[in-house]
Protein backbone atom coordinates (compact mmCIF):
# COMPACT_ATOMS: atom_id res chain seq x y z
CA UNK A 1 0.00 0.00 0.00
CA UNK A 2 1.62 3.03 -0.90
CA UNK A 3 0.73 4.96 2.72
CA UNK A 4 2.48 8.32 1.34
CA UNK A 5 -0.03 8.69 -1.33
CA UNK A 6 -3.18 7.44 1.31
CA UNK A 7 -2.46 10.14 3.73
CA UNK A 8 -2.55 13.00 1.45
CA UNK A 9 -5.65 11.94 0.43
CA UNK A 10 -6.98 11.27 3.68
CA UNK A 11 -6.36 15.29 4.64
CA UNK A 12 -8.68 16.01 2.00
CA UNK A 13 -11.43 13.26 3.25
CA UNK A 14 -11.18 15.17 6.39
CA UNK A 15 -11.71 18.46 5.00
CA UNK A 16 -14.63 17.92 3.09
CA UNK A 17 -16.42 15.80 5.81
CA UNK A 18 -16.46 19.21 7.90
CA UNK A 19 -13.27 19.56 9.88
CA UNK A 20 -11.56 22.70 9.59
CA UNK A 21 -8.10 21.04 10.39
CA UNK A 22 -6.48 17.60 9.81
CA UNK A 23 -3.39 15.44 10.70
CA UNK A 24 -3.25 11.77 9.44
CA UNK A 25 -0.30 10.14 11.31
CA UNK A 26 0.74 6.45 9.93
CA UNK A 27 2.86 4.22 11.19
CA UNK A 28 3.56 0.58 9.71
CA UNK A 29 5.79 -1.91 11.82
CA UNK A 30 7.63 -5.20 11.79
CA UNK A 31 9.05 -6.98 14.91
CA UNK A 32 10.96 -10.06 15.20
CA UNK A 33 11.33 -11.24 18.74
CA UNK A 34 13.35 -14.93 19.35
CA UNK A 35 13.95 -16.07 22.79
CA UNK A 36 16.33 -19.35 24.29
CA UNK A 37 16.46 -20.75 27.21
CA UNK A 38 18.18 -23.57 28.52
CA UNK A 39 19.68 -24.44 24.38
CA UNK A 40 15.80 -24.59 23.64
CA UNK A 41 14.14 -22.04 21.50
CA UNK A 42 11.25 -21.04 23.82
CA UNK A 43 9.76 -18.64 21.18
CA UNK A 44 9.70 -17.18 17.73
CA UNK A 45 7.16 -14.15 16.94
CA UNK A 46 7.17 -12.49 14.00
CA UNK A 47 4.34 -9.63 13.48
CA UNK A 48 3.33 -6.85 11.10
CA UNK A 49 1.14 -3.93 12.60
CA UNK A 50 -0.03 -0.98 11.27
CA UNK A 51 -2.40 2.04 11.84
CA UNK A 52 -3.56 5.17 11.21
CA UNK A 53 -4.63 8.02 13.99
CA UNK A 54 -6.58 11.37 12.97
CA UNK A 55 -6.50 14.72 14.88
CA UNK A 56 -8.87 17.26 13.97
CA UNK A 57 -9.88 20.77 14.73
CA UNK A 58 -13.62 22.32 14.54
CA UNK A 59 -14.05 25.57 15.50
CA UNK A 60 -10.88 25.19 18.30
CA UNK A 61 -11.91 22.03 19.18
CA UNK A 62 -10.16 19.10 19.13
CA UNK A 63 -11.44 15.50 18.50
CA UNK A 64 -8.88 12.60 17.95
CA UNK A 65 -9.71 8.70 16.91
CA UNK A 66 -7.34 5.90 15.42
CA UNK A 67 -7.47 2.54 13.33
CA UNK A 68 -5.75 -0.45 12.60
CA UNK A 69 -8.06 -0.99 9.64
CA UNK A 70 -7.07 0.55 6.40
CA UNK A 71 -9.91 -0.34 4.70
CA UNK A 72 -11.65 2.62 3.24
CA UNK A 73 -15.42 2.28 5.11
CA UNK A 74 -13.34 1.93 8.51
CA UNK A 75 -11.23 5.42 7.27
CA UNK A 76 -14.13 6.78 6.55
CA UNK A 77 -15.20 6.32 9.88
CA UNK A 78 -12.56 6.74 12.30
CA UNK A 79 -12.64 10.16 10.71
CA UNK A 80 -16.10 10.46 11.54
CA UNK A 81 -15.92 9.64 14.81
CA UNK A 82 -12.76 11.80 15.38
CA UNK A 83 -14.73 15.26 14.23
CA UNK A 84 -17.64 13.95 16.20
CA UNK A 85 -15.63 14.20 19.34
CA UNK A 86 -14.14 17.79 18.30
CA UNK A 87 -17.89 18.73 18.32
CA UNK A 88 -18.42 17.17 22.21
CA UNK A 89 -15.33 19.10 23.55
CA UNK A 90 -14.06 22.76 24.74
CA UNK A 91 -12.61 25.35 22.35
CA UNK A 92 -8.93 26.38 23.15
CA UNK A 93 -6.96 28.85 21.26
CA UNK A 94 -4.26 27.00 21.73
CA UNK A 95 -5.24 23.96 19.45
CA UNK A 96 -3.25 24.22 16.16
CA UNK A 97 -1.47 22.31 13.92
CA UNK A 98 2.22 23.31 12.61
CA UNK A 99 2.92 24.47 9.71
CA UNK A 100 5.42 22.73 7.19
CA UNK A 101 9.40 23.33 7.94
CA UNK A 102 11.94 22.33 6.17
CA UNK A 103 14.59 19.68 7.62
CA UNK A 104 17.57 17.86 7.52
CA UNK A 105 17.65 14.35 6.71
CA UNK A 106 19.47 12.29 9.36
CA UNK A 107 21.96 9.58 8.78
CA UNK A 108 21.84 5.77 9.28
CA UNK A 109 17.98 5.52 10.97
CA UNK A 110 17.64 2.34 8.58
CA UNK A 111 19.53 -0.73 7.88
CA UNK A 112 17.90 -2.44 5.56
CA UNK A 113 20.53 -5.60 6.31
CA UNK A 114 18.54 -6.32 9.39
CA UNK A 115 15.94 -8.26 7.61
CA UNK A 116 18.39 -10.02 4.96
CA UNK A 117 20.09 -11.80 7.75
CA UNK A 118 19.27 -15.03 7.99
CA UNK A 119 16.68 -16.49 10.36
CA UNK A 120 19.01 -19.35 11.42
CA UNK A 121 21.85 -16.73 12.29
CA UNK A 122 19.52 -14.49 14.60
CA UNK A 123 18.34 -18.22 16.66
CA UNK A 124 22.24 -19.02 16.98
CA UNK A 125 23.33 -15.68 17.97
CA UNK A 126 20.85 -15.86 21.07
CA UNK A 127 21.90 -19.45 21.60
CA UNK A 128 25.51 -18.73 21.76
CA UNK A 129 25.17 -15.74 23.68
CA UNK A 130 23.43 -17.93 26.39
CA UNK A 131 26.07 -20.87 25.97
CA UNK A 132 28.72 -17.96 26.70
CA UNK A 133 27.25 -16.36 29.30
CA UNK A 134 26.91 -19.91 31.75
CA UNK A 135 30.68 -20.56 31.16
CA UNK A 136 31.26 -18.65 34.05
CA UNK A 137 31.04 -21.50 36.96
CA UNK A 138 29.79 -18.88 39.47
CA UNK A 139 26.92 -18.66 36.98
CA UNK A 140 24.21 -21.26 37.73
CA UNK A 141 20.73 -20.94 35.90
CA UNK A 142 19.55 -18.72 32.60
CA UNK A 143 16.81 -16.83 32.76
CA UNK A 144 17.32 -16.75 28.59
CA UNK A 145 18.83 -14.99 25.77
CA UNK A 146 16.68 -12.93 22.90
CA UNK A 147 17.02 -11.49 19.42
CA UNK A 148 15.05 -8.76 18.57
CA UNK A 149 14.58 -6.60 15.25
CA UNK A 150 11.87 -4.14 14.56
CA UNK A 151 11.84 -1.88 11.61
CA UNK A 152 9.07 1.03 11.42
CA UNK A 153 7.80 4.22 8.92
CA UNK A 154 6.32 6.86 9.82
CA UNK A 155 3.93 9.04 7.56
CA UNK A 156 2.57 12.30 8.55
CA UNK A 157 0.31 14.70 6.55
CA UNK A 158 -1.67 17.41 7.72
CA UNK A 159 -4.28 20.04 6.24
CA UNK A 160 -1.29 23.00 6.48
CA UNK A 161 0.85 21.73 3.71
CA UNK A 162 2.56 18.89 5.36
CA UNK A 163 3.43 15.50 3.75
CA UNK A 164 6.63 13.88 5.16
CA UNK A 165 7.71 10.32 6.24
CA UNK A 166 11.02 8.49 7.35
CA UNK A 167 11.76 4.69 7.82
CA UNK A 168 13.64 3.58 10.74
CA UNK A 169 15.40 0.47 12.05
CA UNK A 170 16.48 -1.31 15.45
CA UNK A 171 18.00 -4.82 16.59
CA UNK A 172 18.75 -6.37 20.05
CA UNK A 173 20.72 -9.18 21.56
CA UNK A 174 20.72 -9.88 25.31
CA UNK A 175 20.56 -12.36 28.12
CA UNK A 176 19.95 -12.59 31.60
CA UNK A 177 21.53 -15.24 33.78
CA UNK A 178 21.66 -16.10 38.03
CA UNK A 179 24.54 -16.57 39.92
CA UNK A 180 23.87 -18.77 43.33
CA UNK A 181 25.38 -18.98 46.49
CA UNK A 182 24.42 -20.70 49.68
CA UNK A 183 20.73 -18.94 50.02
CA UNK A 184 21.56 -15.98 47.94
CA UNK A 185 20.34 -15.58 44.65
CA UNK A 186 21.40 -12.29 42.18
CA UNK A 187 20.50 -11.92 38.45
CA UNK A 188 22.67 -10.22 35.90
CA UNK A 189 20.98 -9.29 32.75
CA UNK A 190 22.79 -7.29 29.83
CA UNK A 191 22.00 -6.54 26.10
CA UNK A 192 23.10 -4.30 23.37
CA UNK A 193 20.82 -2.06 21.40
CA UNK A 194 21.94 -0.56 17.93
CA UNK A 195 20.31 0.49 14.57
CA UNK A 196 22.77 -1.45 12.76
CA UNK A 197 22.98 -5.21 12.77
CA UNK A 198 26.41 -4.52 12.26
CA UNK A 199 27.27 -2.48 14.66
CA UNK A 200 25.81 -4.69 18.04
CA UNK A 201 28.60 -5.38 20.38
CA UNK A 202 30.43 -8.80 20.43
CA UNK A 203 28.42 -11.73 21.95
CA UNK A 204 31.47 -12.13 24.19
CA UNK A 205 31.66 -8.68 25.84
CA UNK A 206 27.97 -8.81 26.81
CA UNK A 207 27.89 -12.44 28.60
CA UNK A 208 30.94 -11.52 30.49
CA UNK A 209 28.70 -8.29 31.56
CA UNK A 210 25.55 -10.27 32.50
CA UNK A 211 27.79 -12.74 34.64
CA UNK A 212 30.01 -10.23 36.16
CA UNK A 213 26.52 -8.36 37.56
CA UNK A 214 25.05 -11.22 38.50
CA UNK A 215 28.07 -12.79 40.86
CA UNK A 216 30.01 -9.52 41.80
CA UNK A 217 26.70 -8.81 43.93
CA UNK A 218 27.17 -11.75 46.20
CA UNK A 219 27.92 -11.36 50.27
CA UNK A 220 27.08 -7.86 50.44
CA UNK A 221 27.57 -6.18 53.65
CA UNK A 222 25.34 -3.31 55.27
CA UNK A 223 26.69 -0.02 56.28
CA UNK A 224 25.74 2.41 59.22
CA UNK A 225 23.96 5.59 58.42
CA UNK A 226 25.92 8.68 57.57
CA UNK A 227 26.61 11.74 55.15
CA UNK A 228 29.18 10.36 52.44
CA UNK A 229 29.99 10.58 48.76
CA UNK A 230 27.76 9.04 45.52
CA UNK A 231 29.02 7.90 42.48
CA UNK A 232 26.42 7.86 40.19
CA UNK A 233 27.09 4.67 37.75
CA UNK A 234 25.77 5.38 34.06
CA UNK A 235 23.12 2.61 34.24
CA UNK A 236 21.36 4.57 37.38
CA UNK A 237 22.31 8.09 35.90
CA UNK A 238 18.38 8.22 34.89
CA UNK A 239 17.05 8.45 38.31
CA UNK A 240 18.88 11.77 39.41
CA UNK A 241 18.80 13.18 35.81
CA UNK A 242 14.83 11.54 34.90
CA UNK A 243 13.49 14.39 37.50
CA UNK A 244 15.24 17.52 35.52
CA UNK A 245 14.29 16.35 32.29
CA UNK A 246 10.39 15.92 33.53
CA UNK A 247 10.95 19.53 35.70
CA UNK A 248 11.54 21.31 31.90
CA UNK A 249 8.81 19.46 30.20
CA UNK A 250 6.90 22.39 29.43
CA UNK A 251 3.61 21.07 30.09
CA UNK A 252 4.63 20.62 33.69
CA UNK A 253 6.25 24.14 34.03
CA UNK A 254 2.95 25.70 32.69
CA UNK A 255 0.99 23.98 35.14
CA UNK A 256 3.46 25.26 37.79
CA UNK A 257 4.41 21.63 38.80
CA UNK A 258 8.54 22.33 38.46
CA UNK A 259 11.24 22.91 40.57
CA UNK A 260 12.37 24.78 37.75
CA UNK A 261 9.73 26.83 36.29
CA UNK A 262 11.70 29.70 37.80
CA UNK A 263 15.30 29.04 36.88
CA UNK A 264 15.45 29.91 32.72
CA UNK A 265 18.87 31.32 32.37
CA UNK A 266 20.08 30.95 36.20
CA UNK A 267 22.46 27.99 38.08
CA UNK A 268 20.70 25.56 39.49
CA UNK A 269 23.35 22.98 39.24
CA UNK A 270 27.17 22.30 39.68
CA UNK A 271 29.19 23.75 36.53
CA UNK A 272 29.90 19.84 35.33
CA UNK A 273 26.27 19.52 34.36
CA UNK A 274 25.64 20.59 31.04
CA UNK A 275 22.35 17.96 29.36
CA UNK A 276 22.23 17.97 25.73
CA UNK A 277 18.86 16.90 23.69
CA UNK A 278 19.99 15.94 19.89
CA UNK A 279 17.46 14.60 17.61
CA UNK A 280 20.03 14.32 14.41
CA UNK A 281 22.68 12.27 15.58
CA UNK A 282 23.74 9.96 12.91
CA UNK A 283 22.30 6.21 14.01
CA UNK A 284 21.24 6.99 17.47
CA UNK A 285 18.80 5.53 18.91
CA UNK A 286 16.51 8.12 19.27
CA UNK A 287 17.33 10.15 16.27
CA UNK A 288 14.45 11.12 14.18
CA UNK A 289 14.07 14.02 11.45
CA UNK A 290 11.06 15.08 12.78
CA UNK A 291 9.12 14.49 16.04
CA UNK A 292 5.97 13.44 16.45
CA UNK A 293 3.64 16.21 14.66
CA UNK A 294 6.04 16.52 11.93
CA UNK A 295 8.01 19.75 13.30
CA UNK A 296 12.09 19.46 12.66
CA UNK A 297 14.04 18.21 15.23
CA UNK A 298 17.92 19.65 16.47
CA UNK A 299 20.87 19.76 18.57
CA UNK A 300 19.52 21.83 21.90
CA UNK A 301 21.77 22.02 24.91
CA UNK A 302 18.88 22.24 27.68
CA UNK A 303 21.65 22.88 30.93
CA UNK A 304 24.87 24.52 29.83
CA UNK A 305 27.01 24.53 32.60
CA UNK A 306 24.32 24.48 35.41
CA UNK A 307 22.30 26.57 34.01
CA UNK A 308 18.86 26.27 32.53
CA UNK A 309 18.90 27.14 28.87
CA UNK A 310 15.78 25.79 27.87
CA UNK A 311 12.24 24.32 27.73
CA UNK A 312 11.13 21.35 26.11
CA UNK A 313 8.01 21.98 24.21
CA UNK A 314 4.78 20.40 21.74
CA UNK A 315 2.83 23.03 19.24
CA UNK A 316 0.28 22.72 21.89
CA UNK A 317 2.32 24.12 24.91
CA UNK A 318 4.42 26.48 23.02
CA UNK A 319 1.23 28.12 21.82
CA UNK A 320 0.12 27.82 25.38
CA UNK A 321 3.52 29.66 26.70
CA UNK A 322 3.50 31.97 23.47
CA UNK A 323 6.55 30.60 22.28
CA UNK A 324 7.67 27.71 18.94
CA UNK A 325 7.33 24.29 19.61
CA UNK A 326 11.28 22.94 20.22
CA UNK A 327 10.44 19.85 18.18
CA UNK A 328 9.93 17.61 21.09
CA UNK A 329 6.56 16.14 20.65
CA UNK A 330 6.53 12.51 21.55
CA UNK A 331 4.19 9.80 20.09
CA UNK A 332 3.67 6.17 21.18
CA UNK A 333 2.10 5.30 17.90
CA UNK A 334 -0.57 5.99 15.56
CA UNK A 335 -2.78 5.42 18.50
CA UNK A 336 -1.76 8.36 20.94
CA UNK A 337 -1.59 12.29 20.59
CA UNK A 338 1.58 14.28 20.97
CA UNK A 339 3.31 14.18 24.61
CA UNK A 340 6.17 16.06 25.30
CA UNK A 341 9.91 13.73 25.06
CA UNK A 342 13.31 13.83 23.95
CA UNK A 343 14.99 12.14 21.68
CA UNK A 344 19.17 11.61 22.35
CA UNK A 345 19.65 13.32 25.86
CA UNK A 346 23.00 13.03 27.22
CA UNK A 347 24.90 14.82 29.84
CA UNK A 348 28.76 16.12 28.27
CA UNK A 349 31.76 13.98 29.29
CA UNK A 350 34.26 15.07 32.04
CA UNK A 351 37.95 15.09 32.61
CA UNK A 352 38.19 11.82 34.72
CA UNK A 353 38.29 8.33 34.39
CA UNK A 354 35.62 5.93 36.54
CA UNK A 355 38.55 4.54 38.13
CA UNK A 356 39.91 7.87 39.30
CA UNK A 357 36.61 9.32 40.67
CA UNK A 358 36.80 5.84 42.96
CA UNK A 359 40.57 6.09 43.99
CA UNK A 360 39.61 9.72 44.96
CA UNK A 361 36.69 8.57 47.38
CA UNK A 362 37.30 8.09 50.88
CA UNK A 363 34.14 6.62 51.92
CA UNK A 364 31.02 6.78 49.78
CA UNK A 365 28.97 4.10 47.47
CA UNK A 366 29.39 3.38 43.72
CA UNK A 367 25.59 3.36 42.92
CA UNK A 368 24.62 0.25 40.84
CA UNK A 369 21.47 -0.36 41.66
CA UNK A 370 18.26 2.14 42.43
CA UNK A 371 14.57 1.46 43.54
CA UNK A 372 12.12 4.35 43.29
CA UNK A 373 11.35 7.27 41.58
CA UNK A 374 14.46 9.50 41.62
CA UNK A 375 14.17 13.29 42.20
CA UNK A 376 10.42 14.47 42.48
CA UNK A 377 9.93 16.83 39.27
CA UNK A 378 7.72 19.10 41.66
CA UNK A 379 9.70 20.04 44.96
CA UNK A 380 12.89 18.54 43.84
CA UNK A 381 13.44 16.02 46.50
CA UNK A 382 15.01 12.97 46.01
CA UNK A 383 15.09 9.26 47.87
CA UNK A 384 15.25 5.70 46.99
CA UNK A 385 16.30 2.49 47.84
CA UNK A 386 20.17 1.86 46.64
CA UNK A 387 22.76 -1.17 45.83
CA UNK A 388 26.27 -0.96 45.00
CA UNK A 389 29.41 -1.28 46.18
CA UNK A 390 30.73 0.53 49.35
CA UNK A 391 33.99 2.26 48.83
CA UNK A 392 36.81 3.08 51.73
CA UNK A 393 40.02 4.96 51.65
CA UNK A 394 39.32 5.09 47.46
CA UNK A 395 38.92 0.85 46.89
CA UNK A 396 36.44 -0.82 46.51
CA UNK A 397 35.95 -3.23 49.43
CA UNK A 398 32.20 -4.33 49.49
CA UNK A 399 28.84 -5.34 47.68
CA UNK A 400 25.91 -3.50 49.81
CA UNK A 401 22.17 -3.24 49.41
CA UNK A 402 19.33 -2.83 51.26
CA UNK A 403 20.26 1.21 51.32
CA UNK A 404 18.06 4.46 50.84
CA UNK A 405 19.94 7.64 49.70
CA UNK A 406 18.43 11.19 49.80
CA UNK A 407 18.95 14.62 49.62
CA UNK A 408 16.96 17.93 47.57
CA UNK A 409 17.76 19.00 44.07
CA UNK A 410 19.56 21.85 45.33
CA UNK A 411 21.61 20.12 47.34
CA UNK A 412 22.55 16.85 45.33
CA UNK A 413 22.79 18.74 41.98
CA UNK A 414 25.40 21.31 43.20
CA UNK A 415 27.17 18.96 44.47
CA UNK A 416 28.53 17.02 41.53
CA UNK A 417 32.12 17.30 41.89
CA UNK A 418 33.60 15.29 39.55
CA UNK A 419 32.12 14.01 36.16
CA UNK A 420 33.34 10.61 34.08
CA UNK A 421 34.60 10.70 30.67
CA UNK A 422 33.24 7.27 30.11
CA UNK A 423 29.94 8.47 27.92
CA UNK A 424 28.21 5.40 25.88
CA UNK A 425 26.60 7.21 23.26
CA UNK A 426 25.10 4.54 21.71
CA UNK A 427 22.03 5.20 24.38
CA UNK A 428 19.13 7.63 24.20
CA UNK A 429 19.21 8.86 27.70
CA UNK A 430 23.33 8.47 28.66
CA UNK A 431 25.13 9.61 30.96
CA UNK A 432 28.88 9.61 32.38
CA UNK A 433 29.72 8.50 35.54
CA UNK A 434 29.63 10.99 38.22
CA UNK A 435 29.77 11.69 42.01
CA UNK A 436 27.67 13.22 44.59
CA UNK A 437 30.29 14.80 47.18
CA UNK A 438 28.41 13.80 49.55
CA UNK A 439 24.35 12.75 50.41
CA UNK A 440 22.48 10.93 52.91
CA UNK A 441 22.78 7.49 53.22
CA UNK A 442 20.48 5.26 54.97
CA UNK A 443 21.70 1.68 56.58
CA UNK A 444 21.69 -0.08 59.64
Amino acid sequence: MDYYDLAARLVGRGRRLGADEVEVFIQSSRNLSIRVRNGDIETIQESDSGGVGFRVLVNGSMGFSHSNDFNDRALTDTLQRAIAFAELTTPDENNTLPYDLPYTEVEGLYDPAIAKVAMDKKIDMALELEALAMKDARITHSSGSSFGEGETEVIIANSRGMLKSYKSSACSVGVSIVAEKDDQRHTGWESSVRRYFEDLEPLDKIANSAAKKAWEMLDPQMVRTQRAAVIFDPAVARSLLGGIIAAINGERVLQGASFLQDKMDERFASELLTIIDDGTRPRGLGSKPFDGEGVPVSKRTLVEEGVLRGFLYNTYAANRAGTESTGNASRGGFSSLPGIGTHNLYVKAGKHNPQDIIANTNRGILLKGVTGYGINPVNGNYSGGATGFWIENGKIIHPVQGLTIAGSADDILNQIDMMGNDLDMNRSFTSPTFRIREMQIGGA
